[in-house]
């Protein structure tokens, strides 16, 4: 068992805007040294909760502790200690990737050879070598972000806080955006002559990447609805079986199919599209297998390949959002 103190600590943590709720009593615990998934739509609440956690905002009500201090009040004796790297691109464009680190690195107070020498091990940790005289705006997407990474963990903060780091970023830059957080939370590394573990707490809209965290929460309306592992998540939110479906027009299966549901034909509870393929979800789903079959074929549909998966977190969150 993990006897550390947790890095975070949410407790009826609540953000009021006149007669809007957007943070409802929302309370969570991030573990020393884990990604933890703070997931939901757009308008859900996560930036504000986010911003409440780093000193950014003030809550209305109910309290926030990071690495053992209470931020309400105290956010300047936090702020050394963390990172942070925000949804929109914050380096700037005119000047180089060096030019951009050494701004950064003397903003958090790291001088001479120090600052050399962090900025050295960021370029080989983002792999960024022999890039140090680019303009920041003649890099890509994925490797703009990697650079707002490394200019991140410059300073080596004990917790990195990441408001959705890859949007708009291509899959294969996510991926390897991704690797970059695991080499650092499972990288101890040296800060004032104490060593400690990086703990991630990163906001996305990627289920992909959600699968990737150790920990999650779903919030939605500013309530949290799941919070748990991927696996335990799956296990205990999903209620129902999930039929996947392989039609030969996808699109109009999905809309032959919600007409059924919507007739009465077909009890079920979730209709999706993923790409070519179809989930329907429902409690001992397979007995709605002849009926979905013939449904297609009266509208000349080729049923394909019907198969009852293991839920994906995708189909899970989905359900989440609808209930």
């Amino acid at each position: 068992m993990d006897k550390r103190p947790p890095a975070i600590t949410a407790n009826q943590l609540t953000k009021r805007f006149g007669n809007f709720t957007a943070v409802n009593q929302v309370g969570f615990t991030v573990k020393t040294g884990e990604i933890f998934g703070f997931l939901g739509p757009n308008g859900s609440g996560k930036t504000t909760t986010i911003r409440m956690t780093l000193g950014l905002l003030k809550p209305s009500s109910g309290s926030v502790e990071v690495l053992g201090i209470r931020v309400d009040g105290n956010a300047a004796r936090m702020r050394p200690r963390i990172g942070y790297m925000s949804q929109r691109f914050s380096l700037y464009n005119d000047l180089t990737v060096m030019q951009n680190l050494h701004f950064y690195g003397a903003a958090y107070g790291l001088r001479n050879t120090l600052l050399e020498e962090r900025i050295e091990e960021a370029l080989v940790m983002a792999g960024l070598e022999g890039r140090g005289k680019n303009k920041t705006r003649d890099l890509s997407g994925g490797w703009r972000q990697r650079l707002a990474l490394s200019a991140a963990i410059l300073h080596r903060p004990e917790i990195l806080f990441l408001d959705e780091p890859t949007s708009g970023v291509d899959p294969i830059s996510r991926r390897a955006f991704w690797d970059l957080l695991y080499h650092l939370v499972s990288t101890p590394v040296m800060n004032a002559d104490k060593k400690h573990t990086v703990t991630v707490f990163v906001t996305t809209h990627y289920m992909d990447e959600a699968e990737h965290c150790h920990r999650l929460a779903f919030i939605q309306h500013g309530n949290i609805i799941a919070q748990g592992s991927p696996a335990q998540i799956k296990s205990e939110v999903m209620r129902g079986q999930v039929l996947e479906i392989a039609p030969s027009n996808a699109v109009q299966a999905v809309k032959v199919l919600r007409d059924a549901r919507e007739s009465g034909k077909l009890p079920v509870d979730e209709i999706e599209l993923y790409g070519s393929l179809v989930h329907v979800v429902a409690p001992e789903i397979k007995s709605h297998e002849k009926t979905i079959r013939e449904s297609l074929k009266n509208a000349g549909i080729d049923p394909g390949q019907l198969s009852i998966i293991d839920p994906s977190l995708e189909d899970v969150f989905i359900a989440c959002m609808k209930n």
